[in-house]
């Protein structure tokens, strides 16, 4: 399964490539006019569409681009005239480190929050977290976002409403500069984790060793955490490792109202200037990020399944 899963990768990030390609070449506007501004002649649009190589056809930019990121280089950012590559760099880690936060956060409120609301079914408890998961998952996270500034930071001032502080200049400030965002992109993940605990441990608590184990005297909680969670976990891995590829998108607004410097804020910025090298960039980057969380997803599941132990190459 995981071999084939591979083999896959390859046709999907080319056609990725092909179809981001061809879609920013239809989205009015020019680049070249873009650079220059509202005061520039023709003539000046026509130089600079020349030094970009935007009067080539358009099979042509393709195969040039794409030897360049075979080539590990993604080209020149039209607007600073900067590496592309430099600045992935740079801001990738931004991203991977707010998306990791919130599926942490995700996971330790979700999880826990399933588990019990599966063992007191239909009760006060089960029915509140039902009810705070729909929510969840229904309201955008940008919504939550908002909310958030207005409550945790204009109102209350315990955290700052935007900006973003390194890991390595300050832990108590990067853990304040990420909790908002980090709580606003984590919202629906945790509302589509709960529900999926719960379901699958609702599943097997009916099993029938299950009720062999009550009827043989072991207490609530081992059955619970040393038999049910675990065998509910295929499940819950196989659906978090699908969420936390569609975090990564989520990103993009959550950076942008966050005022955070990761790849989400870049690509926002390069699609208002027609920046076609850093989107194309920065949507592969994510294709790719997806491909790889996906396959740590499946992995994980062979693991969790000793049925696909043998089959999983």
């Amino acid at each position: 399964m995981i071999a084939r899963r591979l083999l896959w990768t390859i046709p999907i990030l080319f056609g990725t490539a092909v179809i981001v390609f061809l879609i920013l070449r239809l989205v009015p506007g020019d680049p070249a006019a873009a650079i220059l501004g509202a005061d520039a002649t023709t003539a000046q649009v026509r130089q600079v569409r020349i030094e970009l190589g935007l009067n080539k056809p358009i099979y042509m930019q393709f195969v040039s681009w794409l030897g360049g990121v075979l080539h590990g280089s993604f080209g020149q950012d039209y607007v600073n005239d900067q590496s592309i590559t430099s600045e992935i760099g740079s801001r990738l880690p931004v991203t991977l480190e707010l998306a990791c936060f919130a599926f942490v956060l995700a996971a330790v409120v979700a999880i826990p929050a399933g588990v019990l609301a599966a063992a007191w079914r239909d009760s006060w408890l089960d029915r509140c977290v039902k009810a705070v998961s729909v929510l969840g998952i229904a309201v955008p996270d940008f919504v939550f976002g908002i909310l958030a500034i207005l409550l945790f930071a204009l109102t209350l001032g315990v955290v700052p409403s935007s900006g973003f502080v390194p890991l390595s200049a300050s832990l108590g400030g990067n853990l304040r500069s990420l909790i908002l965002p980090g709580a606003a992109l984590a919202a629906g993940l945790a509302g589509v984790l709960t529900r999926v605990t719960r379901a699958a441990m609702l599943d097997i608590l009916e099993a029938d060793y299950i009720r062999l184990a009550r009827a043989n005297g072991m207490t609530p909680g081992s059955i619970v955490f040393r038999y049910a969670l675990r065998n509910a976990a295929i499940p819950i891995v196989t659906v978090a490792g699908m969420q936390a590829g569609y975090l990564l998108g989520g990103t993009v607004v959550v950076e942008q109202l966050f005022a955070i410097p990761g790849i989400g804020q870049l690509i926002v910025q390069a699609m208002l200037n027609r920046d076609y090298p850093v989107v194309q960039a920065c949507v592969l980057i994510f294709v790719v990020a997806f491909i790889l969380v996906n396959l740590v997803s499946d992995v994980a599941y062979t693991l969790l399944n000793p049925r696909l132990r043998g089959a999983s190459v």
